[in-house]
């Protein structure tokens, strides 16, 4: 039997989920940026990637060494939303003249933040999500992930609050669920931490009503576990 039972971050954490959010809404922002909004998902138990904030070329090298190579660099920051097509991420740096190079490139084409995350490899990519409905309310998305979310529409959707059954009925739906079980040598992705991921969103819609929209993509499968490399969360006004 799956235990999926929903389990919050502690008190003074989710505090802090909602002060970032009445923070970067009282600054007329729209979104926020990659790290916070993997904050948000992290306070709900949704597995993300391990990375560091950086400022500067020193605090990122720092931040490379401590994560172990190889690793990631993006741009960081609330106004970057496509930054594989504005080629301000590299992945696969494997040293730090590689590092390097990849920062002064991405220096060159914009001003922010940097993230340094560690290198996730699988071969399997999810995308889990919420769109708020102004009919039905904040709603979960599954299905296929990364590149091919948007050219293939492999997505299914349910209004939250999500039951264990209606999680696993998602993750059946579309041909995403053909990714889950042993495939070619790969383990069966954890049903049990996968069904926990869905039901946690559709409960941060329903929790934070500033939230209009969150976008995990992709949520990369490593070994059997689910963990989100990218994310976007979308607010509302004031």
């Amino acid at each position: 039997m799956l235990d999926v039972r929903y389990q919050k971050g502690d008190y003074i954490f989710m505090k802090d989920i909602s002060q970032l959010l009445h923070e970067a809404q009282a600054g007329g922002r729209s979104r926020l940026s990659e790290y916070e909004s993997k904050k948000v998902l992290a306070a709900y138990g949704i597995p993300t990637v391990r990375e560091i904030m950086a400022e500067d070329l020193h605090q990122v090298r720092a931040a490379a060494y401590e994560i172990g190579y190889p690793v990631v660099l993006k741009a960081c920051s609330a106004e970057v939303a496509h930054k594989t097509e504005s080629a301000l991420i590299r992945l696969d740096i494997r040293n730090e003249a590689e590092l390097s190079e990849a920062f002064n490139q991405i220096q060159s084409r914009v001003k922010s933040a940097f993230l340094v995350q560690e290198m996730i490899k699988g071969h399997r990519e999810l995308v889990v999500g919420m769109v708020r409905d102004h009919q039905f309310g904040p709603c979960v998305m599954f299905g296929t992930g990364g590149i091919f979310t948007e050219a293939l529409g492999e997505v299914c959707f349910r209004a939250a609050p999500l039951s264990a059954r209606d999680a696993l009925e998602m993750m059946q739906e579309t041909k995403a669920g053909r990714l889950l079980g042993e495939l070619r040598g790969l383990p069966a992705v954890d049903h049990n931490l996968l069904c926990r991921c869905l039901i946690s969103m559709g409960q941060i819609g329903l929790e934070h009503k500033e939230i209009i929209e969150i976008d995990a993509n992709p949520i990369i499968i490593t070994g059997d576990r689910p963990v989100a490399v990218d994310a976007l969360v979308v607010l509302g006004g004031l």
